[in-house]
């Protein structure tokens, strides 16, 4: 309840945040899309003004092509001599042509030497030179065709609008240049056109030749502008040559515009059009003024709202508080009884095995006991502790503690085994069925616990059906889990294996509970409540996962998921005892243990099998032996937990040393063990007996033996 009326606290407060940061972001989106749109509607703008300033400028130079064309027509064919002949008769004809083009000024044709033959502006032509002038050099080098030429001031005795040239050269009947035939044009002309066509504030075009001079400019400009080559225009330019779009700074009056070029076909030219980067802000900032008007006052009235709601809410905090101390405090009395009934059960079932093993020690202390019963209580004491150890790797399991050894195996075939033993334990009147396929399904678990978890749940079966019933162990492969659990899936997929019986069922209300330890329906003497733990914590930690289906009076279902494996691994079958019988062995054993009693059970038992023990209680002793001859010990036989350094942490720091010596490690729990594993080395479970001692030490020993007899000879 307290978590919830934080979490409502907290929603309201990042609501509130959220009225303001919301339309905030989505301001900014909108300004952003604006923007864009904004952008693309200035380039559909501008691209429209100079499709139109381009159909224009072409036609505008098609037509004055066309009146030097005529012009050329005429004079061919004359020198200069009947040039000047007829020059009162030209004069007028080069007058109607010009007269015919508005945009043109005059129609001159000059000589070889850059004087006037005849103009369209007055007769007689008078006696200047023009052979300096940019239109006229350019024809003088060579046929380049039609050749627009730069903005110029006219020269005396001539006044009047400055012009820019269009001209041709003129060949005589040889072929050698004879002069040419040039037209001024009137750069306002465009720029008259240019005021009509950019009425929108910001307006841009100009008519630019390929060396970057501009010939008009609108807004009009009473200065030479040029962009230079290497600039930004120039660099464009080169890069797309017919027509490009960019943002540049203007060198005719340093304003920054969005400006479009596209050539002129057939000619050295680029009509550009283009917008003040300034109007296209205006009209962005225009549209969104108009998203703040509604937006703002929408804004602030949901924001007031949620303040409103907010305020009520935390005026019921103060009972709200009140109500969770009390639901906490009836949660930590459940804690204390949950945990009470841990501790109880633990300590119900350890007093019974303790009360077995003090009876048997009193029993074994009377001299007259008889041999028999002597054997007999000694044969109680060693099964009772198998008992507590059980209990206590029950236990470990359910918290997913224990030591696991995973090795990859056939699930299959363990339950083909299993299900003998099976049939064996739970009775005759009990019908099991196998359904296993034929294929190997592998997984990568303890196989041991594997069986115990199997047994288990078949014994909890066995008890439902008061030993009456029909009991089905089914293995199938699974792509995924059941979509309620938790555990992160595997990419194989997994291995299932259910357990299902014809007992009486469980009720829908105890499934959150028939995992806790010692928790159980059954009648007092007839069990413990972990075999079901065991199977919970063995799946946890494995990687898999366990669950049950049941309807009451209809049995129930137990299915343990592992994850499965694929490929080339190699299969271990099922386990048998492989370990060697007890010899003596002759070896030199370091025991590492901290455990004085321990210590030395382990070191009488070892000196039985006829090893020489050296006892050290902790890690560094343990180095300092080895530091002064280490050749003098066969094995290290260490304990895991130890103050200072651990067990592991020296085994490590002996392989570090790449000291030759087998190290088994021994361990009641350990949480480096039931996390990281045994690191590669040999570990015996605490409590141990002394035939587990030796097998451990045989083992070790021989496999050093082994190690030393395959090596090859120096």
């Amino acid at each position: 309840m307290q978590t919830a009326q934080r979490n409502s606290l907290r929603l309201l407060q990042w609501m509130m945040a959220a009225a303001l940061a919301l339309p905030l972001a989505l301001f900014v989106f909108a300004s952003a899309m604006s923007w864009i749109s904004t952008s693309e509607a200035a380039d559909q703008e501008i691209q429209r003004t100079l499709d139109v300033a381009h159909e224009h400028a072409l036609k505008v130079f098609e037509t004055i092509d066309r009146g030097l064309a005529e012009v050329t027509e005429v004079v061919r064919g004359m020198g200069d001599a009947d040039i000047g002949a007829r020059e009162k008769s030209l004069h007028e004809r080069l007058r109607q042509v010009a007269m015919a083009l508005p945009q043109v000024k005059s129609v001159w044709v000059f000589d070889a030497n850059g004087r006037a033959l005849v103009n369209s502006l007055v007769q007689p032509a008078p006696d200047v030179d023009f052979s300096d002038r940019d239109y006229f050099r350019i024809h003088a080098q060579g046929d380049i065709g039609t050749y627009i030429g730069e903005v110029l001031t006219p020269r005396p005795p001539y006044l009047g609008s400055r012009f820019f040239s269009v001209g041709r050269r003129r060949n005589g009947d040889d072929g050698s240049f004879a002069g040419v035939i040039q037209a001024s044009v009137l750069p306002e002309y465009f720029e008259n056109f240019y005021a009509r066509i950019g009425r929108e504030p910001g307006s841009f075009l100009a008519l630019i030749r390929t060396d970057g001079a501009v010939l008009a400019h609108f807004p009009a400009v009473d200065h030479d502008v040029r962009f230079e080559p290497s600039g930004p225009l120039g660099r464009q330019i080169v890069a797309n040559p017919e027509a490009g779009t960019m943002t540049i700074q203007s060198p005719a009056d340093g304003i920054e515009r969005r400006m479009r070029y596209q050539r002129l076909a057939g000619y050295p030219i680029y009509v550009s059009a283009g917008l003040e980067t300034s109007a296209i802000q205006s009209r962005w900032r225009s549209t969104m003024a108009q998203h703040l008007i509604f937006g703002i006052p929408a804004t602030a009235l949901l924001f007031g709202l949620l303040a409103l709601a907010f305020r009520r809410t935390q005026r019921l905090q103060e009972e709200a508080n009140r109500r969770i101390e009390a639901e906490e405090a009836l949660r930590h009395g459940q804690r204390l009884e949950a945990l009470g009934q841990l501790t109880g059960g633990v300590a119900h079932d350890f007093n019974n095995l303790l009360t077995v093993i003090r009876a048997s020690v009193d029993m074994l202390r009377r001299p007259d006991l008889p041999e028999p019963r002597r054997q007999r209580y000694i044969d109680a004491i060693s099964n009772t502790v198998n008992r507590a150890a059980k209990l206590t790797n029950q236990l470990l399991a359910f918290a997913r503690r224990q030591t696991l050894k995973p090795e990859v195996f056939d699930a299959c075939q363990n339950v083909r085994t299993l299900s003998e033993m099976i049939a064996t334990l739970i009775g005759a009147r009990i019908e099991i069925t196998a359904q296993v396929p034929d294929e190997t399904c592998l997984v990568n678990a303890d196989a041991g616990q594997f069986e115990t978890a199997i047994i288990n749940m078949a014994v909890n079966a066995r008890d439902a059906m008061d030993g009456v019933g029909r009991l089905t162990i089914a293995v199938r492969a699974v792509d995924g889990l059941p979509s309620a659990t938790s555990t992160p899936p595997n990419s194989p997929g997994h291995v299932a294996v259910s357990v299902t019986d014809t007992g009486v069922g469980i009720p829908q209300e105890l499934f959150g509970r028939i995992f806790e330890p010692f928790y159980t329906t059954k009648e007092v003497g007839h069990g413990t409540g972990l075999g079901l733990s065991q199977v919970f914590g063995f799946a946890k930690q494995s990687g898999g996962e366990v669950t049950v289906t049941s309807e009451v009076g209809k049995g129930a279902t137990f299915t343990l998921y592992l994850p499965r494996v694929v490929g080339g691994h190699g299969a271990r079958a099922p386990r048998a005892e492989d370990a060697p019988s007890v010899d003596r062995t002759g070896a030199s054993v370091l025991i590492v243990e901290d455990n004085a009693e321990v210590g030395k059970f382990a070191a009488d038992t070892l000196t039985q099998l006829g090893c020489t023990c050296v006892l050290v209680d902790n890690a560094t002793h343990a180095l300092e032996e080895l530091a002064v001859d280490a050749d003098r010990f066969d094995l290290v036989f260490t304990d895991v937990v130890m103050p200072g350094m651990s067990g592991i942490e020296l085994a490590e720091e002996i392989r570090r040393q790449r000291l030759d010596l087998p190290i088994v490690l021994a361990s009641g729990y350990s949480q480096v063990l039931s996390q990281q594993g045994s690191g590669g080395f040999e570990l015996l479970q605490k409590p141990y007996s002394a035939e587990q001692l030796a097998r451990v030490l045989h083992k070790a020993t021989r496999s050093r033996r082994l190690k030393r007899d395959q090596a090859p000879a120096e």
